[in-house]
């Protein structure tokens, strides 16, 4: 998408204006001017038009050089958030998409108020257009539909046009890497095998200079990862580790972990998952799509903090030589378990993922996975689910948050929990110590690992897949978590 800013509208050859309509709209910053520009016709038009946040309305423009313009309900201007217009933006992408247009022009000043300048705008607008606008290019052979999307995007502002697309770029950078995220969690899991995963961040390394290393079986047999190869044993697929390192200084030094979970298709194992929950098991590598989507962020915009990206992938399933309940491992930090669950498969590749972080200096460790049903139960699907054993980190996550209204509620893990976890009369750990506090063990247990070292941990089962439309996408893969985790890294170059 193509972004243009400029002062004025002459010369934009756009098929679209569009414009944020608040209550009083007559008070809204040049809209004298603007409604001159369509013969003195908003008026009229803003007679029957709906003020709600969110509702669109489209008009024809008898003369002039736009053939239509797209009203955009913001209700009171006074109030509106930045949430509220990201969610508006992706709103109108999705009209746009559905109206086919290739060219598209913004009146920024109309979605502004005393907090939201027009470098905030412009970014929500390219952020939430570009997430709008997302299609997943599925498998079917009926459709000879032409893929049409937003090739320019033209913002109208009498504002630093340098700093307005700047801004706009950036948000650009989000929404475009959430899709990318999107895509592989909509992927099905025989093509989305550990070795497609693994090829794509390999491709991902070499277009952003990453240092990349994927680790194969024999590999991590030699490293002693017994968590990552216990669930990797009832499959045909071989397991990958993968690993990325962004480089912001010459030194590898003080590097922040992003791990994610990389299961491409979850059976449950012997520990069988009912024929409904099996389902959508192809989306249990949402954590995996998140990490990589935020290191495509990472990538593009190169902020001053060196980062480690490290995926366990692999699937789980059931075969003659799957582990099974009763079993012990080894993992790679040397900690038994007992395997109470082979549905609990999760946390033993994040266990061993997050230990080679630390061995690789991670000073810092943000863990991400679709972990357990137990979030949803606690949270339900519109919020993630944390754990942190250092609160001046947590603290600084969610300033990252509150940047991309992404929600995210921390759960206690007490010193209670973790003798549970640790509770077995026959290994160090134990995977799964119950159906309460679910949420809770799956992630204390990952916890275990980290040990000392600051770390977080967000279960995003709930909210990695969206049942439904919703504003900023369709049905299906959600990219939670790429903006917040690409953002946390940016907080932390500022801090450091």
């Amino acid at each position: 998408m193509n972004l243009v800013v400029q002062a004025q509208m002459e010369n934009v050859e756009a098929e679209i204006v569009v414009v944020g309509l608040s209550r009083h709209p007559e008070n809204t910053k040049g809209w004298t001017e603007f409604s001159e520009r369509f013969n003195g016709m908003l008026g009229e038009w803003t007679k029957d038009i709906s003020f709600d946040l969110k509702s669109l309305t489209t008009y024809p423009v008898l003369s002039g050089s736009i053939p239509r313009v797209l009203f955009v309900g913001l209700n009171d201007r006074k109030k509106l958030t930045e949430d509220d217009i990201r969610a508006a933006f992706g709103q109108v992408g999705k009209e746009l998409a559905k109206k086919k247009i290739k060219h598209a022009a913004i009146y920024l000043e109309s979605f502004q108020n005393d907090n939201i300048t027009a470098e905030n705008a412009a970014y929500l607008a390219a952020e939430g257009i570009a997430m709008g606008t997302y299609r997943f290019d599925d498998y079917k052979t009926s459709s000879n539909e032409a893929d049409v999307s937003v090739e320019t995007l033209y913002l109208i502002t009498e504002e630093d046009a340098e700093e307005v697309e700047a801004s706009a770029t950036i948000g650009q950078v989000f929404g475009e890497s959430v899709n990318e995220a999107r895509t592989l969690v909509n992927m099905p899991g025989n093509i989305l095998t550990a070795t497609a995963l693994a090829d794509y961040a390999k491709e991902l390394g070499e277009e952003y200079g990453f240092e990349t290393d994927i680790l194969g079986k024999e590999e991590l047999e030699e490293l002693g990862m017994g968590a990552i190869l216990a669930v990797n044993q009832g499959s045909v697929e071989e397991p990958r580790l993968i690993v990325l390192k962004y480089k912001a200084t010459d030194a590898f030094e003080n590097p922040l972990a992003l791990v994610g979970k990389g299961i491409t298709f979850d059976t449950g194992g012997y520990s069988l998952k009912p024929k409904d929950g099996i389902v959508g098991m192809k989306g249990d590598m949402g954590g995996a799509a998140a990490v990589l989507g935020a290191m495509k962020v990472i990538g593009e915009l190169q902020p001053e903090k060196n980062v480690v990206a490290v995926i366990a992938s692999t699937d789980n399933m059931v075969s003659g030589n799957a582990f099974k309940p009763d079993d012990v491992i080894t993992s790679l930090s040397g900690k038994t378990i007992e395997i109470l669950n082979t549905d609990a498969e999760g946390r033993l590749v994040l266990a061993d993922s997050v230990t080679y972080a630390k061995q690789l200096g991670a000073t810092h460790i943000v863990d991400v996975a679709t972990l357990t049903g137990g979030v949803i139960v606690a949270l339900g699907k519109d919020k993630t689910g944390a754990l942190t054993n250092d609160e001046a980190f947590f603290e600084t996550f969610l300033e990252a948050t509150m940047e991309t209204g992404e929600f995210v509620w921390r759960l206690p893990l007490t010193e209670s929990d973790k003798k549970r976890i640790r509770k077995s009369d026959v290994a160090d750990l134990n995977n799964s110590p119950g159906r309460d506090g679910h949420m809770i063990f799956g992630g204390g247990f990952v916890g275990e690992f980290a040990e000392e070292t600051p770390w977080i941990h967000l279960d995003i089962a709930g909210t990695s897949d969206a049942d439904s439309p919703h504003d900023l996408g369709p049905k299906g893969g959600t990219g939670v978590m790429v903006r917040t985790l690409a953002m946390l890294v940016e907080r932390m170059a500022e801090e450091q």
